[in-house]
């Protein structure tokens, strides 16, 4: 028997069986991994089992290959932290979709794991969009997706630089890319050290990251974002658009 204790952030919980479910954690030191659970389904286990809550996890199996079950306990209950914020909670499901998606099992990821708590710790103030961003940056480099914002990839000029390239993942500066704008991707204010984080700029940065998401990872398995990505994106679309037209 093969047995192991880890902390876990609850990805996605689907029915199996007349009571029970599969349930996938994004877990500390065992990366992402997947259990069977016993009565998911009963009244006893729905406050337990929602997507973003930090767990106590136990796993065993027979074997590696096993897809082994699952025992928990509680230890933070995030989705009730969000569970009146709209946004917050689609920001939450976002996040634990895209790791569930595209992280290999039981590979070791600690700096998304250690960024998704840091996300869900920063709901509690004003840059949890921003937060979000930053996430799904180290995602992408996790995955080998790594976008490079530190220099123009055209002159290697580190100063004001406006652009991030759709075909090389690299920032590139308002000069360089004045003729060619409209085919590049543009780079928010905080992701070049700028402490300005309006709804424009977020949405600009959702837009940044779900392009090389979109195009370097998903499209591997011919392949949307998941839906709740897109339902943030399409928030905060709704709200630059509500912005303008009262402004």
């Amino acid at each position: 028997m093969i047995s192991w204790q880890d902390t876990g952030i609850i990805l996605s919980v689907r029915p199996h069986g007349e009571n029970g479910g599969v349930v996938s954690l994004l877990t500390q030191s065992h990366g992402r991994a997947a259990g069977y659970v016993y009565g998911a389904t009963s009244s006893k286990s729905r406050g337990v089992l929602e997507i973003g809550n930090v767990v106590s996890a136990s796993w065993q199996a027979k074997s590696q290959d096993q897809l082994g079950t699952y025992t928990f306990e509680l230890e933070k209950s995030h989705t009730a932290d969000v569970i009146d914020e709209s946004i917050k909670l689609t920001c939450l499901q976002s996040a634990c979709a895209l790791a569930d998606k595209t992280l290999p099992e039981h590979e070791k990821h600690p700096g998304v794991f250690d960024g998704m708590q840091a996300l869900m710790e920063s709901f509690s103030g004003d840059l949890w969009a921003a937060t979000y961003i930053f996430w799904e940056l180290g995602l992408l480099r996790e995955l080998g997706f790594g976008i490079d914002l530190s220099k123009c990839v055209s002159t290697g000029a580190v100063d004001n630089l406006r652009y991030v390239s759709p075909k090389s993942g690299s920032a590139v500066s308002a000069a360089a890319g004045e003729e060619y704008k409209d085919r590049l991707l543009a780079l928010p204010p905080f992701l070049r050290g700028e402490a300005r984080f309006e709804d424009g700029d977020i949405l600009d940065g959702l837009k940044l990251t779900g392009y090389f998401l979109l195009h370097r990872v998903f499209s591997q398995s011919n392949s949307n974002l998941p839906e709740p990505r897109l339902r943030l994106e399409e928030k905060f679309l709704k709200r630059v658009e509500k912005t303008a037209t009262s402004a």
